[in-house]
């Protein structure tokens, strides 16, 4: 057993539905860790006699729950950045190409550890992420994330109608994806993905095999991307000329259900926003990667009014930051485009708990609740000379807005998986010295 003092902010309702109720602060905090779970958070004066026997650490800081991240490409971790063109022309131009170099097991083990301590250093302790269409790529991720202790969520892409060099077949993506599930199921904090990159890349008979897969695994997810670009829409009706919109195009073959997370969902109406509601799926908010890509502004307050569960993806590569705090900083900013304004708190819930529910791991992760996985990082409001002069004095609310806006790895001062050291900043990765 080991506590942590220091002050605790965690957010694991959503506020836009609870009020101030959600809203957890502890200015003198106590976290209380034993194998690897939080037995107890709360106020230090409360605590502290209870666990006497618990050494404590002191954490100088804001300690918040680790984010999660609902929707990012560890394959195209070395395209960030890369310029011109919207989505369909961009992946054709730098992505695909890229994918490709995964078929080399080395190249696959090399990029996964980078991008799994990418994610460590900008806070971000779960994920759900695009792996491509060789299996191995997915084992190359999984074994990095088994080493770290990592609560990763993967799959193969499945994606028969693909490029050259990255195209499965229906019985090869169904035979790869069962073996991957029976080889990584159980194991460690790991869980599975059924994986269709998007409409317009497998077949119909693909599509129903997915929706078939993910009906035969209750413990897996579906992910995929959904009215990203205006671009994509139209081919995508113009090869389903009559599916009532794109939403309709996957609830055919199954894939629209409780544990569906669809990335994006730019363009949306309100009767598919309404199917996704009944059924249950979630929606990952990319901002960065949709004004990159010039796909258009997602409307909050309309996924909101549906009730529909919504978390923060940073979609590296066409998301331009691996840090939540930035990708929250371009989120405010599309809310104001959009006439509404993200409250720091709402914002913090939707990059913890939020991606947590959307994942279906929230009782796991994403609120510092007794019984969930101690996975949590410390803030620092001072890390630069700005941070500090902006949040000296500053009431909790604006040294939390502050962050969100201005904030990006070098406000993570630490990053805990399970109540154990991953990332101090300034250390190399695997040094934490």
């Amino acid at each position: 057993m080991k506590a942590f003092r220091g002050e605790i902010l965690s957010v694991p309702e959503d506020p836009l539905h609870a009020g101030p109720a959600a809203i957890r602060h502890y200015p003198d905090g106590l976290l209380v860790v034993e194998d690897g779970l939080v037995m107890a958070c709360g106020p230090y004066a409360e605590l502290s006699s209870r666990y006497a026997e618990a050494p404590v650490e002191a954490l100088p800081g804001l300690i918040v729950p680790g984010f999660v991240d609902a929707h990012v490409h560890y394959p195209q971790t070395e395209c960030i950045a890369s310029h011109g063109a919207q989505l369909l022309e961009w992946l054709d131009r730098h992505i695909f190409p890229a994918e490709q170099a995964f078929a080399d097991p080395a190249h696959a083990a090399a990029i996964a550890a980078f991008f799994l301590d990418e994610l460590l250093r900008n806070g971000t302790t779960s994920a759900l992420v695009f792996a491509t269409v060789h299996a191995g790529s997915v084992d190359a991720l999984f074994r990095a994330a088994l080493a770290r202790d990592m609560r990763i969520v993967s799959g193969k892409v499945l994606m028969d109608q693909g490029p050259p060099g990255l195209a499965d077949s229906v019985a090869q993506g169904r035979a790869e994806t069962e073996a991957l599930i029976a080889r990584w199921r159980g194991r460690g904090r790991l869980g599975y993905a059924v994986t269709p990159r998007f409409a317009l890349t497998s077949s119909d008979a693909q599509l129903a095999d997915a929706g078939k897969i993910v009906a035969s695994h209750t413990d897996v997810l579906m992910h995929t991307h959904l009215s990203e670009n205006l671009g994509e829409i139209a081919a995508v009706e113009s090869r389903f000329p009559d599916a009532q919109d794109y939403l309709d195009v996957y609830d055919r073959f199954g894939l629209v259900g409780p544990r569906s997370v669809f990335a994006h969902c730019v363009h949306m109406s309100e009767r598919a926003l309404g199917r996704m509601a009944e059924a249950g799926a979630g929606i990952a908010f990319c901002p960065t990667s949709n004004l990159f890509l010039g796909s258009g502004l997602f409307d909050l307050a309309q996924s909101d009014r549906h009730g529909l569960k919504i978390g923060i993806g940073t979609d590296v590569g066409a998301g331009t930051s691996f840090s939540i705090l930035h990708t929250l900083g371009e989120a405010y900013k599309i809310c104001q485009l959009r006439g509404a304004s993200l409250d720091p708190f709402r914002a913090l819930h939707l990059a913890t708990a939020g991606g947590a529910r959307v994942m279906g791991i929230a009782d796991r992760v994403g609120g510092l609740m007794p019984g969930q996985e101690a996975d949590f990082i410390v803030l620092d409001p001072g890390a630069t000379p700005l941070f500090a002069r902006r949040t000296a004095g500053a009431t909790l609310h604006d040294r939390l807005f502050a962050l969100q806006i201005l904030g990006d790895d070098r406000a993570i001062a630490a990053t805990y998986l399970k109540g154990k050291l991953a990332h101090r900043r300034g250390a190399a990765p695997g040094v934490l010295a």
